[in-house]
């Protein structure tokens, strides 16, 4: 029943396309005779009449679906380019994501029950039988957030990796989030402005710093599997190579996430940018240069994803990058 559908889209309120593409939505369902169906806006920012009204009990299972997920993607990255018996690891992320999503629905959410369902999730991954006997290469995959995650945004950038016999590493949408968060702080340390929003933001930021911090805890201490870096050790990578006021976007955030993966290990790094998002550019291909000056055994490859890109042409640079980094390990 159409008169009973919505569409929902997520707005930052910063620089971004995306923050203006809701009023190209309804413009395009009232031209295809479609303009009752509503749109509704998820925003921080008062920036439509339409947005839903974020309440504390909806913040706090937001958070915990953004760490859930989190988890899960991490778990997922590190088992399916090892797994024997192929599939196995995409079928347990599925029945964990459909679990998951039947406890957020439910009245209350304790911080046991929270607890017992990671422990559960590492188990079951924990349970995948894996051949570790041909090493992978580790590559990051850093980005504007939508191509970084979305397979539809990237070709399926993951699934060539793990063809290619890679093992994808990647921050998490809570790093992003944070990011933001985090933006709303320093507007005040910087520019002195929006002093009591500063106050709830930094409230708001120690919260999710201390969920993150304990996501990460339960991991080190229940398996073996490499957990998310800190948010406060990714702020303190960019020091020395860009300013924390260089927000537009993903901004600073998008270079820390790659001297991030650097400190780990990781020497080759897919930078995922949409064609025409100026910012990304700047912050990801513009900073390449003198990362690499600093980190001269590391590669990057920035990839434009864009309709008319080739296809042909992205996966062939991907390919290159990690047949030279593969010469670079065993020279």
């Amino acid at each position: 029943d159409k008169n009973k559908v919505a569409l929902m889209i997520t707005q930052t309120g910063g620089g971004c396309r995306a923050s203006n593409y809701i009023a190209l939505l309804r413009k395009a369902l009232n031209n295809a005779g479609y303009g009752y169906i509503p749109v509704i806006s998820i925003n921080f920012s008062g920036l439509d009449d339409s947005a839903l009204k974020i309440t504390a009990p909806m913040l706090k299972r937001f958070m915990y679906a953004i760490m859930f997920g989190d988890l899960i993607m991490c778990l997922k990255n590190q088992c399916i380019p090892y797994e024997v018996e192929k599939g196995e690891t995409e079928r347990v992320s599925l029945e964990y994501i459909n679990e998951i999503i039947s406890i957020l629905v439910k009245d209350k959410i304790s911080k046991k029950q929270i607890k017992q369902e990671y422990l559960k999730i590492m188990d079951a991954f924990k349970n995948i039988k894996l051949d570790k006997s041909t090493p992978k290469l580790k590559v990051g995959v850093v980005g504007e957030i939508f191509v970084k995650f979305s397979p539809l945004g990237n070709n399926d950038l993951e699934r060539l990796l793990v063809e290619n016999d890679g093992e994808v590493v990647m921050g998490g949408l809570l790093d992003f989030c944070m990011y933001c968060i985090y933006n709303n702080v320093m507007d005040h340390k910087l520019y002195g402005i929006g002093k009591l929003k500063a106050m709830i933001y930094h409230f708001v930021y120690k919260y999710a710093l201390s969920k993150q911090r304990y996501l990460i805890n339960v991991i080190k201490k229940n398996s073996d599997f490499v957990p998310p870096s800190y948010f406060e050790d990714t702020v303190k990578s960019v020091k020395d190579y860009i300013s924390l006021g260089v927000k537009m976007g993903e901004g600073w955030l998008l270079t820390a996430e790659m001297l991030e993966l650097i400190h780990m290990g990781v020497k080759s790094i897919v930078c995922t940018q949409p064609f025409g998002c100026l910012p990304n550019h700047i912050v990801g291909k513009g900073m390449i240069k003198i990362i690499k000056e600093n980190n001269p055994d590391v590669n990057i490859v920035p990839i434009d994803y864009d309709a008319g890109a080739s296809k042909v042409n992205q996966e062939n640079r991907i390919k290159l990058m990690m047949a030279s980094s593969r010469e670079n390990a065993n020279a």
